[in-house]
């Protein structure tokens, strides 16, 4: 009896031991797939734009309407079995109600398509089963075999063996799943940076170089593979403003390096943009000087433990690889244009058209608003030798002859999303005007009683992410005011100046009139009469100890910013606050400090300009005289002879050249 009692504990033991292990393998075991860090993207892009709201990039077949090649990769099957495929994707045009799918795709696992049409989930990110297969154990390879051409879209793939369970998809949950299945874990860089930069646009870059320039140890962290942000060939804005305009005419040395040759209105090819142009400009300097970060996002602010209105570090995510990096520095600035760095820290922001009561501006409304200027999709057809065809757009707006425009681009005009959150609602503004797009040129191709002289026209390019005006607004020191610009009223912190005119875009009345949400804009001018420098005090909030705030975001109401914003004026702004950085590290100060005890020295440093090294040149006008070998380097003979020519080897070396000299025997 005591031996059966026996086995039968052991038997429960195995049982238990092998159920165990059975279910934390089965856990432990699942094959998580971030879609941006597959190998090989083919024509998928990655959008980085919501990943406050998503917890991640995704990426979409960006074809203008012909599909795309494949993103491809290669995975790891722990162990054979039966396996659900999840894939969390959307149907981006179900939001309209009308039509098919836009954006559809398959998955293809080891040259097999899985069974399921995936983008046809429904409006909102969700998981969708894309098959259960059974797959063996080792190396497979998978891809995103997009069949439209329009912008169908991926976040994540996630295969199980358990056939009962669903990825989680509400956010919070599925953060901490996304997590756990990718491994990330947040790693420090050693340094620790005088000033830390989040965003790479114009603004951003103006500020690093001038922050480096001024002997600053800087870290400027962009969420693209290409700086320039508004100006780089993904979304192709022309720079607008003057640089070099009292009262501080040496503002504007940064911006005229960075600056792309041809810079005039339009939208051009991508090479017109000289992406490459704003990032050789670092190389000016040392190395050791900086660290340029390109494709990672800020997304987390930490602060001071005993001072919540202190930042101590940037938490960085690689929008591919998902690693997670911390960047400690002393100063840091947001040049995010949408006030990034100061929402996480809680600062006072502004968003929408204030009231006129509120600053007694004359342009602003009766009534306040959310209403702010929009978000522009710009695009541009060729004409080929031969037909071509485009598909017909069943889905999102409907066109016919009193609603169609018969245009072959679209620039500033093509512009959404003025009464939504520029933020939170980025995805929709964005598909809204890329949508437009579409089907206003499906109809044109298609059914328009004008086709025919259409009959060559072909999509050359959409841009993919499009270009924002204005979202949240910094509450600074100042708000500068559209009255404080009309009066020339003086203030003592003023620094660099405004040179374009108030220019205000409001949803264009014929266009809002035929649809329920316009997509196109008009613009209204007045002009200021005179430059205006802007006060030293809008650059940093009034809550946050120790950020600098330069971009679009800046502290000032709607209509001041209609003049403010444009982009050169933009980057002489980062400028003047990589001096006041500068300001800040010898005297162990903050931005507000700059104003109230150092504002004499800043305008001293704005008086000389940001200092940008010349073009190489290697030897001057002096009398020196010289000898070079490459390995030993220039080695001089006069006035004050080297120490290295005391070296017999290298005397006979001189004496075999021959060359006639200065150099006594």
């Amino acid at each position: 009896m005591k031996a059966v009692t026996i086995s039968i504990i052991i038997v429960l033991v195995i049982f238990t031991v092998i159920l165990v292990l059975s279910r934390d393998f089965s856990e432990s075991k699942g094959i998580w797939i971030e879609a941006e860090s597959f190998n090989t993207l083919g024509g998928w892009v990655i959008d980085q734009q919501s990943m406050g709201q998503m917890g991640s990039p995704y990426i979409m077949a960006h074809g203008m309407g012909v599909p795309v090649k494949d993103a491809t990769t290669r995975f790891e099957i722990p162990y054979s079995g039966k396996w659900t495929v999840w894939v969390r994707t959307r149907d981006w045009t179900a939001v309209w109600g009308r039509g098919d799918s836009g954006g559809t795709f398959k998955i293809n696992i080891d040259g097999k398509d899985l069974d399921e049409t995936l983008g046809t989930n429904g409006a909102s990110w969700d998981w969708q089963k894309a098959d259960v297969i059974r797959m063996k154990k080792g190396d497979a390879a998978i891809s995103l075999c997009d069949l439209t051409g329009f912008n169908g879209r991926c976040d994540a793939i996630f295969m199980t063996t358990d056939q009962d369970f669903i990825p989680p998809n509400q956010p919070d949950k599925l953060a901490g799943f996304r997590k756990k299945e990718s491994g990330v874990e947040c790693i420090d860089d050693t340094v620790v940076y005088d000033l830390a930069i989040a965003g790479g646009g114009i603004a951003g870059i103006c500020t690093a170089i001038s922050a480096i320039a001024h002997g600053l140890k800087v870290v400027l962290i962009q969420d693209r593979s290409v700086l320039g942000g508004a100006n780089s060939s993904e979304i192709r804005v022309s720079l607008g403003g003057n640089i070099h305009t009292d009262p501080y005419p040496n503002l504007g040395n940064v911006v005229e390096k960075i600056a792309p040759v041809y810079g005039y209105t339009g939208t051009l090819p991508s090479e017109y943009y000289e992406d490459k142009r704003k990032e050789l400009a670092f190389r000016y300097f040392h190395k050791d000087c900086y660290k340029l970060v390109l494709n990672e996002r800020v997304i987390e602010a930490e602060k001071d433990s005993n001072d919540p209105k202190k930042i101590t570090a940037y938490i960085g995510k690689n929008v591919i690889t998902g690693k997670e990096t911390r960047y400690k520095a002393r100063l840091f600035a947001d040049c995010t244009g949408d006030a990034v760095i100061a929402l996480y820290m809680g600062a006072e922001v502004m968003y929408g058209t204030e009231s006129r009561s509120d600053f007694n501006e004359v342009l602003a409304p009766e009534k306040a608003s959310n209403q702010v200027m929009g978000h522009s999709v710009i695009w541009y057809s060729g004409k080929d030798t031969i037909k071509r065809e485009f598909p017909e757009v069943t889905w999102g707006l409907e066109f016919d002859e009193d609603k169609v425009y018969y245009i072959r681009k679209g620039d500033w005009e093509w512009e959404t999303g003025q009464f939504r959150n520029m933020v939170e609602e980025i995805e929709y503004i964005r598909d809204y005007g890329m949508m437009a797009i579409y089907a206003n040129w499906s109809y044109l191709k298609n059914y328009s009683t004008r086709k025919d002289e259409w009959a060559n026209d072909t999509l050359s390019w959409v841009s993919p992410i499009g270009g924002k005006r204005e979202s949240y607004r910094v509450v600074g020191d100042h708000i500068l005011t559209y009255n404080d610009i009309m009066d020339n009223v003086p203030y003592p912190d003023g620094t660099a100046s405004i040179t374009w005119d108030t220019d205000i875009h409001y949803p264009d009345p014929e266009n809002a009139n035929k649809f329920k949400e316009a997509f196109r804009s008009a613009a209204y001018h007045r002009g200021n009469g005179h430059p205006y420098p802007i006060p030293y005090r809008c650059l940093y909030p009034k809550d946050i100890k120790n950020l600098f705030v330069v971009g679009r975001h800046i502290s000032v109401t709607h209509t001041a910013f209609a003049s403010v914003r444009v982009m050169r004026t933009l980057g002489m702004l980062g400028e003047v606050v990589g001096m006041a950085a500068k300001i800040c590290k010898d005297e162990s100060a903050y931005p507000r400090d700059v104003y109230v005890h150092y504002l004499d020295r800043l305008k001293e440093m704005m008086k000389k300009g940001v200092p940008i090294p010349e073009s190489y040149h290697a030897y001057g006008t002096d009398t020196f005289e010289t000898y070079h070998f490459k390995e030993l380097g220039l080695i001089k003979v006069s006035p004050t002879p080297d120490k290295k020519l005391t070296d017999p080897e290298l005397n006979k070396r001189i004496e075999e050249m021959g060359a006639p000299h200065k150099m006594k025997k």
